[in-house]
């Protein structure tokens, strides 16, 4: 933690609740305004996703339900990071298991980030892949929905309707369609061919 104007002092934590997925914490903090209370963080375990996008400019998406916010709309493929597993095999592996897809080539980091800094802990890791082939169906009956190929060109249009469910699908594609340009310039935006 750096010693910047405004940072927070944490003087420790205790759990109030455990489990695979979720843990919540009362830290016991102290605001740059001197006031110190117990704030409540959830730590929710490491994610990664990956992002299929095939030589037609399209990107392999779940079209679902999430009870939570009670929406239907689209979601990128992956899932929590076992334990000693590499972010990367977990969004090829979290794809495989989503859609039947086997991701092609190497993955390419394309971004982290924290999607709700201000009470949440979820480090998210992104990876690109610029081809997959079937192989099979789907194995992961709880993630359940209408695979489709949708179109880059349509991700602002599914942004402003709210379509795109989560910082998990819009931090990625919103940042991939920004990014697009400089990226081809760049070069790290081609097919690869599969290994």
């Amino acid at each position: 933690m750096t010693d910047e104007l405004g940072a927070w002092k944490t003087f420790g934590e205790r759990t109030v609740y455990d489990n695979k997925w979720v843990r919540l914490g009362l830290a016991d903090v102290q605001a740059p305004n001197g006031e110190r209370w117990d704030y409540h963080v959830v730590h929710l375990a490491r994610i990664a996703i990956g992002l299929i996008v095939d030589d037609l400019d399209r990107v392999l998406m779940l079209w679902r339900y999430r009870f939570p916010t009670d929406q239907w709309g689209y979601e990128l493929l992956g899932g929590l990071v076992e334990e000693g597993e590499e972010p990367a095999a977990t969004a090829a592996r979290e794809i495989r298991e989503e859609s039947g897809y086997q991701p092609l080539g190497e993955a390419e980091h394309l971004i982290s980030f924290e999607p709700l800094p201000g009470q949440v802990t979820a480090g998210t890791e992104v990876y690109l892949w610029r081809a997959a082939e079937k192989v099979g169906e789907p194995t992961d009956t709880e993630e359940v929905g209408r695979l489709e190929w949708v179109p880059l060109s349509r991700i602002p249009e599914l942004a402003q309707r709210q379509e795109l469910l989560g910082a998990g699908a819009l931090v990625p594609l919103l940042y991939y369609v920004a990014t697009r340009s400089t990226r081809s310039a760049a070069g790290q935006d081609q097919p690869t061919e599969p290994a």
